[in-house]
């Protein structure tokens, strides 16, 4: 197989620190997000607030928003310099400015489909996302869909057999928080 040979920009991590909005560095170029719509914000407020109360109280680390920037140094093979996820789950050292972006990968990432992630083109950059995600060191990679009512839980020990968790399911996601459970009906009564 042939690798494609990578074409890269001239930005860097410190010029994705400046950019207004939910941004990522791949390959040198920054890649803007457009704002999510009013039921993905929604779902990943929810998870964000009940995974936090969760960790809060039995685990190290910490959970964060889509605003958290995690740098990748050295950059992936896909050219992968940094992550933004919906939802994310650290453990692991404060960054040493802590203004920066946290160096290295989170344990667990959540990615809640808005309305451009459908489709084939959206499905093959999702599952490459996630080979980076791994190859970083993520555990866990959940894809919250709100059309479908399901969250479907790839594990780095077996990503190509994730768990496909649905409406009346408790969804975890072990083994990177270890001992949490979202009710996925109760999740999914967010309209």
């Amino acid at each position: 197989m042939v690798m494609p040979v990578l074409t890269w920009g001239t930005s860097t991590l410190a010029d994705l620190a400046r950019v207004d909005g939910k941004a990522e560095l791949i390959a040198g170029r920054i890649v803007t997000f457009m704002p999510t719509g009013y039921l993905p914000s929604r779902i990943a407020k929810w998870i964000l607030r009940h995974l936090d109360d969760f960790v809060e109280g039995n685990l190290e680390g910490e959970v964060f928003t889509d605003s958290i920037g995690y740098q990748i140094d050295p950059f992936l093979v896909s050219g992968r310099q940094s992550f933004s996820p919906d939802v994310s789950y650290y453990v692991g050292p404060p960054p040493s400015d802590s203004m920066s972006f946290i160096e290295g990968a989170p344990a667990l990432a959540v990615e809640v489909r808005s309305a451009n992630d459908y489709g084939r083109a959206a499905e093959r950059t999702m599952a490459a996302k996630r080979e980076d995600y791994f190859q970083a060191g993520t555990l866990v990679v959940w894809d919250v869909d709100p059309k479908a009512e399901i969250v479907t839980a790839y594990r780095t020990s077996d990503p190509t057999a994730p768990n496909v968790f649905q409406k009346n399911d408790l969804a975890d996601a072990e083994p990177a928080v270890p001992g949490w459970k979202l009710a996925l009906q109760d999740l999914f009564a967010i309209k």
